[in-house]
């Protein structure tokens, strides 16, 4: 039963430099919070260029910032090129600052990066702290391979900056998968702060079904937001290329950030397989993997949490570098029974990804192979949502159960 509260307010900050992952998570938590709290207003930040391509419930709505990309080599740059990055940074800092001036929110729970992207967020952190908001880091289950975070982290100052500045610091997933800041030399006061809320459940809207969802069984392919997902779609059309026996219907969903150039390589090389259907982007994802009869993944962690949610056999290709993120979380999954992982190296062997790829929709899903299946991140969320807004109970004393 949904509670009543007056007027209460959350801001969230996703940077989405590449990918999808941050305001999807970000949104997910949303939904789920105004469904629990009516009253209850979100405005999401976001730099990702197509926030506004999803849908959002009422009482959730988000601030555009200008949009920086994430490089190969790990740089950054303004998607706009005739402004230079340090124009861009500025911009995005003011806009985060007149935000949090302007809506004046209750909690303010920032996605990952602590700091913001090359630090954006400090300052609203600091003018945040000063008028007693709640300020709420929300780390994904991995973060990165130890030595490469605690590097990064190291350089900034950024765990001194975590307990200066944040009362809470909620891991998305449960204890016993991974610790995001294992082998980082971590202080009592911000472990003590950690709470590890679990993964979050995905569920399907009630809306009429996706234009692009196949009418009969299918296997889902999705490289997430697909910036480097090229490599994963070439081997598994140069699966289906080298083995007939391979038919069974596949769903390959480029993502809106593959390059144009080897966006249509691709198109033209699926044209010639009869099994295979290709789409750029659908903004229900969920449906998509909740319909199919198993899912072939990089392994993010929106995709890890639907395959979970939805109860899927999946295959996991992850990518390997800059980030080490997904080759952890597919090793871990991989250990606990809960999907099958190739490596980049396995997969580009087109003999081994097809016989993977057949063997698929006949897996056993993970609820049947592991006992690690704990989705309860959002109800989590929602008990530690009521119990500060409770705190906060002189701005909302018409706090009622509804």
């Amino acid at each position: 039963m949904a509670r009543r509260l007056e007027d209460a307010r959350i801001l969230m900050y996703s940077h989405d430099t590449f990918g999808l992952g941050h305001l999807r998570r970000c949104r997910t938590i949303a939904h789920s919070l105004v469904e629990d709290f009516r009253g209850l207003n979100i405005l999401i930040i976001s730099g990702s260029p197509i926030a506004g391509a999803f849908d959002y419930r009422a009482r959730v709505d988000f601030v555009k910032i200008p949009s920086v990309i994430k490089l190969r080599n790990g740089e950054y740059t303004s998607m706009e090129q005739h402004i230079d990055l340090h124009e861009t940074l500025k911009m995005r800092q003011s806009i985060i600052r007149h935000t949090a001036e302007s809506f004046q929110p209750d909690i303010f729970i920032v996605d990952k990066e602590p700091m913001g992207l090359r630090g954006e967020v400090e300052d609203t952190l600091a003018y945040l702290k000063a008028r007693g908001t709640t300020l709420v880091l929300g780390l994904r289950d991995v973060m990165d391979a130890p030595h490469l975070l605690d590097a990064e982290w190291k350089r900034h100052d950024v765990m001194g900056k975590v307990a200066r500045y944040y009362d809470r610091i909620w891991v998305y997933g449960p204890p016993d998968f991974y610790d995001p800041l294992i082998g980082l030399d971590t202080p009592p006061a911000v472990r003590t702060r950690m709470n590890f809320v679990g993964f979050l459940q995905r569920s399907v809207s009630h809306e009429p079904h996706s234009d692009h969802r196949p009418r009969e069984d299918y296997i889902l392919v999705t490289p997430g937001g697909g910036g480097d997902g090229a490599a994963l779609i070439h081997d598994v059309l140069h699966a289906y290329k080298e083995d007939r026996e391979l038919t069974h219907k596949a769903l390959i969903v480029l993502g809106p950030y593959m390059p144009a150039e080897q966006r249509q390589k691709l198109i033209r090389k699926a044209a010639k397989i009869p099994y295979v259907e290709v789409i750029e982007f659908d903004n229900r994802m969920e449906e998509l993997i909740a319909g199919a009869t198993g899912v072939v993944a990089m392994g993010g962690y929106n995709t890890y949490c639907e395959i979970l949610s939805f109860d899927k056999p999946a295959i996991v290709v992850p990518r390997v570098n800059p980030r080490e993120e997904q080759l952890i979380r597919a090793r871990r999954a991989e250990e606990l029974g809960l999907v099958q992982m190739l490596s980049p190296e396995q997969s580009r062997r087109p003999l081994v990804l097809a016989k993977a790829l057949k063997a698929l929709p006949y897996r056993a899903p993970p609820s049947q192979t592991s006992s690690a299946l704990r989705l309860e991140g959002l109800p989590r969320i929602s008990r530690i949502v009521g119990d500060l807004l409770d705190v906060h109970g002189d701005r909302h004393l018409s706090l009622v159960r509804g």
